[in-house]
C-alpha cells in the first residue's frame, strides 16, 4: 500500500513540476509575450498528456482498470489543485489574477489534457491486447484449451 501512495505522490509531483517549469520559463524568459506564453502552455499540456499516456499504458498492463484509474485520478486532482492554486504564487501572481474565466479555463484545460492522455494510453494498451483484462482472458482461454476434454460415458 505504501508503494501505491508513493506512486500517486510521485506522479502528482511530476505533473506539478512540469507546470512549475513552464511557469518559470514564461515568467523569466517571455514575460509579456502572449503568443510565446500560449505555446509554452500548449507544450506543457502536451507533455502532461504524453506522460499520462505512458503511465496509463504501463499501469494498464499490470493492474485492473479500477485500481490504476483511481490512482491516476487522485494524482491528477492533487496536481491540478497545486497547479491552479500554488503555481501562480511561485511566480508572484494570484491564482485569481486573471479573473474567474481564466481560473476555470485552467481547470478545464488541465482536466482535458489529462483525460486525453490517459485515454490514449489505455486505448493503445487495449487495442494491442496488452491490458490487464485482455491478458487475463488470454490466460483463461489458454488454460481451458490446454485441458483435455472430459470423456462422458453413458
Amino acid at each position: 500500500m505504501d508503494r501505491r501512495w508513493r506512486d500517486i505522490g510521485v506522479l502528482a509531483g511530476v505533473l506539478f513540476a512540469i507546470n512549475v517549469v513552464a511557469r518559470l520559463i514564461i515568467h523569466f524568459g517571455f514575460d509579456g509575450e502572449d503568443t510565446v506564453a500560449d505555446r509554452v502552455s500548449l507544450g506543457m499540456f502536451v507533455l502532461i498528456g504524453v506522460i499520462l499516456a505512458v503511465v496509463a499504458f504501463l499501469w494498464a498492463r499490470r493492474r485492473p482498470l479500477g485500481e490504476w484509474a483511481a490512482d491516476v485520478a487522485g494524482a491528477v486532482l492533487v496536481a491540478m489543485v497545486l497547479t491552479v492554486l500554488v503555481g501562480p504564487l511561485l511566480v508572484g501572481d494570484s491564482p485569481f489574477a486573471g479573473g474567474a474565466g481564466t481560473f476555470f479555463a485552467q481547470i478545464w484545460l488541465y482536466l482535458g489534457a489529462t483525460l486525453a492522455g490517459t485515454l490514449v494510453g489505455y486505448l493503445v494498451a487495449t487495442a494491442l491486447g496488452l491490458d490487464h483484462r485482455s491478458q487475463s482472458l488470454k490466460r483463461y482461454t489458454e488454460l481451458k484449451a490446454a485441458k483435455p476434454p472430459k470423456v462422458v460415458r453413458r
